[in-house]
């Protein structure tokens, strides 16, 4: 009854949604992607990829996830060996673009829509030996498919916000029925597994296995960063990563207003270049209207032709601040910064992921808005590793401080990127989980 009430309402929404998605699928041939996919259709090409071969199904909904699972698809295919494949999904566009690049297109693919109909069209072609979600993802028809299959759902790297927790609590009734179904459960962290155990998943199935994201493989070289690096020439760079809104419109707070309000004044007389890239493709020319009066913006792969040249050669003149418009370069771009500041921190978005910046010694500054990634944060607060602040008056103040004072700011660096180190591990406690439930 709880699946048929599931199925119903999925149903309900979907019908609703359907009049907005048409109008943006007419707009927008690009929002047509996949939909074939999504409703059942296995490309010839995935198919042809897994056959006569044991498959494992990584899903990964969007560009946070497929980068916390990269290490971990390449790693686990290997452990596997011959006779194996690991297909990866994806739910959003830049998550499929993301997740085509770095694995292949040929076993990446849309998420089918969580019907019945759809997902047993993908079961019946992988024949998984298990499904792997990265997260938090949850699909109560997936899981009920794959209980009656016997095929174990193990959920990665599972983390639980404040929001989700709170949701979940309200509704531990109905809830907790779905959360069982997953076979296992990989906590990041010591509170994650104690929220989840709360929610009403049995202790028996949370384990702590840490943070994939602690042993993310930043790229060594990227254009992108060259070019920025070019512009900067002797001057400090400094990399406002993830930059976000507090969804309440254009009448919001927007915080690469916040940053550039926080930078303009003696950061910028002192020559900083400062580099905004916004966490989301649909923020981009939001943030182009922003810095408008600054900006030498760096072509974004979405909008160049397949043969075009995706970056131009140089950057002409002095550049103030650049758009990172681009998908999959902000870590290597962090990887040149004298500072970073993580966005969705500044607005109460649950902020993002400081060991990005931090992996390469890089000073890091974050707003009081880091819910996502409270466990990660206190570990740097513990070693005096990170500066958080309160507002933009806060983060101009402490981007002079650590600016002005480099001995400070490369010590703070270097204990950043301990607390890196130190805490990996992930990747390999998580291969040699799924590698012995599948292989036993």
């Amino acid at each position: 009854m709880l699946i048929l009430l599931y199925s119903a309402l999925l149903t309900m929404v979907i019908a609703v949604m359907a009049v907005r998605a048409a109008v943006s699928m007419l707009r927008h041939p690009r929002y047509r992607e996949g939909l074939g996919e999504r409703f059942g259709k296995v490309r010839p090409d995935l198919a042809a990829a897994v056959a006569e071969r044991r498959v494992v199904w990584v899903h990964a909904v969007s560009v946070g996830e497929v980068l916390a699972a990269s290490r971990l698809v390449k790693d686990l295919g290997e452990a596997l060996g011959e006779g194996w494949q690991v297909v990866v999904s994806t739910t959003t566009l830049t998550g499929q673009a993301l997740a085509r690049q770095k694995f292949g297109a040929e076993r990446v693919f849309y998420t089918p829509i969580d019907f019945g109909f759809s997902v047993r069209a993908y079961l019946n072609v992988l024949r998984p030996a298990a499904i792997v979600l990265i997260e938090s993802g949850v699909w109560p028809r997936m899981m009920h498919e794959c209980e009656k299959r016997g095929i174990p759902v193990i959920v990665a790297n599972a983390r639980v916000g404040d929001r989700s927790y709170k949701r979940a609590m309200k509704m531990r009734g109905v809830w907790s029925r779905v959360l069982r179904r997953a076979s296992l459960w990989l906590a990041q962290s010591e509170e994650d597994a104690s929220k989840l155990v709360q929610m009403g998943v049995p202790a028996e199935l949370v384990k702590v296995s840490g943070n994939l994201k602690y042993d993310i493989r930043a790229p060594k070289e990227s254009r992108i960063a060259e070019l920025i690096k070019q512009a900067g020439g002797e001057r400090p760079i400094v990399v406002a990563g993830s930059t976000l809104d507090d969804k309440k419109g254009i009448r919001g707070v927007w915080e690469e207003e916040l940053v550039i309000r926080a930078w303009a004044g003696d950061a910028r007389d002192m020559g900083v270049l400062l580099v905004i890239a916004p966490r989301h493709p649909e923020r981009f020319q939001v943030a182009e209207i922003r810095t408008s009066e600054f900006l030498s913006v760096i072509a974004s792969t979405w909008t160049h032709p397949p043969n075009a040249p995706l970056y131009p050669p140089v950057i002409a003149g002095r550049v103030e601040i650049v758009l990172l418009d681009t998908i999959g370069d902000l870590a290597a771009v962090y990887r040149i910064a004298d500072l970073a500041f993580i966005g969705g921190s500044l607005v109460k978005r649950g902020g993002h992921n400081p060991l990005e910046p931090a992996q390469f010694g890089v000073p890091v500054v974050m707003g009081s808005s880091y819910e996502n990634f409270r466990d990660i944060v206190a570990k740097m607060q513990s070693a005096d590793a990170i500066r958080i602040v309160k507002d933009q008056e806060e983060l101009e103040q402490t981007l002079i401080a650590l600016l002005e004072d480099k001995q400070t700011a490369k010590a703070m660096g270097e204990r950043g990127r301990k607390v890196y180190e130190e805490q990996q591990g992930a990747t390999k406690r998580t291969v040699d989980v799924i590698v012995g439930m599948v292989k036993r």
